[in-house]
């Protein structure tokens, strides 16, 4: 029955309110079918919604579950740093310095660092697959194939969501990609990965070391404007390469520029011996309230 159900609108990797991602959270899901909760999903229409489904945590955390407009993902960043706020606000009173998520991909920690103004995710280790030649990811992105790094390759990464992720050489190509959804489609048939991560060393703010842009048309979104599974992706792969000349990566990123909602996304990841790590923090901004109603 979703009548009567409370939710809450926050902005993610926000600077400000009205910045960032938004998101979605209904704090009091439990006994939503997956039928009623994909239907909040489409009607709420931003980028995921999720649904907490207890008021307490279980073994392996807060249940919590995830979904786009067109379907359930088991992991996504900015869902899990915005859920991790509003359990944090509403159940835990702003208590505890560590939420712990228990999502379809498994337990995702989320420290909970400057009082709330900062909320930081260690994402499961990364896993790498295939490559995409220039000629393929510069189709998708309406790019020719001289506008992609070719020192580095297009690959395939998961932190718990799969992007092929595409480092172009300049702010200029970047922000003239229009995607070919004929191209797009046609490769992510045979790949994991069914997103597209473009990064550029160039930044619109110097506050920021990376310029960020994330396609999503496999999940009914065009353009995301933070993605911190994407940007999970991305460290990792900067770690894997050694992009920046280091295995230690502590970078700002910037994304939704061109969708008019500037978000930054602070990335750290490291190789260890047990494997690279991968952590996505930013700030979490209350956006309002709402009910569903009869």
């Amino acid at each position: 029955m979703v009548d009567n159900r409370e939710f809450v609108i926050c902005d993610v990797f926000a600077r400000d309110r009205f910045q960032g991602n938004q998101l979605a959270v209904f704090p009091d899901a439990a006994g939503l079918t997956d039928t009623e909760m994909q239907a909040l999903a489409r009607e709420m229409h931003f980028s995921e919604t999720t649904f907490i489904l207890a008021d307490r945590p279980g073994e392996k955390g807060w249940p919590v579950r995830i979904f786009t407009p067109g379907c359930e993902v088991p992991f996504a960043g900015h869902p899990t740093l915005g859920t991790a706020w509003v359990i944090w606000d509403r159940f835990l009173g702003r208590k505890s310095s560590l939420v712990r998520l228990d999502l379809k991909v498994g337990t995702v920690p989320v420290a909970v660092e400057d009082k709330g103004e900062r909320l930081v995710m260690t994402q499961v280790a990364p896993e790498f697959g295939d490559s995409a030649t220039l000629s393929e990811a510069a189709g998708v992105l309406g790019l020719e194939p001289e506008d992609i790094d070719d020192r580095f390759p297009c690959q395939e990464v998961s932190t718990g969501l799969w992007f092929l992720v595409v480092p172009v050489r300049s702010l200029a190509a970047i922000q003239g990609i229009k995607v070919d959804l004929s191209a797009y489609y046609s490769l992510i048939e045979r790949m994991k990965a069914k997103a597209v991560l473009a990064f550029c060393t160039e930044t619109v703010d110097p506050d920021n070391d990376l310029h960020v842009r994330a396609f999503c048309d496999y999940y009914d979104v065009p353009e995301d404007p933070a993605t911190g599974s994407a940007n999970g992706c991305l460290c990792a792969w900067l770690v894997k390469h050694r992009f920046l000349g280091s295995s230690d990566v502590r970078v700002k990123t910037e994304q939704g520029v061109e969708m008019k909602r500037p978000s930054q996304l602070h990335l750290s990841g490291t190789e260890t011996d047990a494997g690279i790590e991968v952590k996505v923090g930013g700030k979490v901004v209350l956006a309002g309230r709402g009910v569903i109603g009869q």
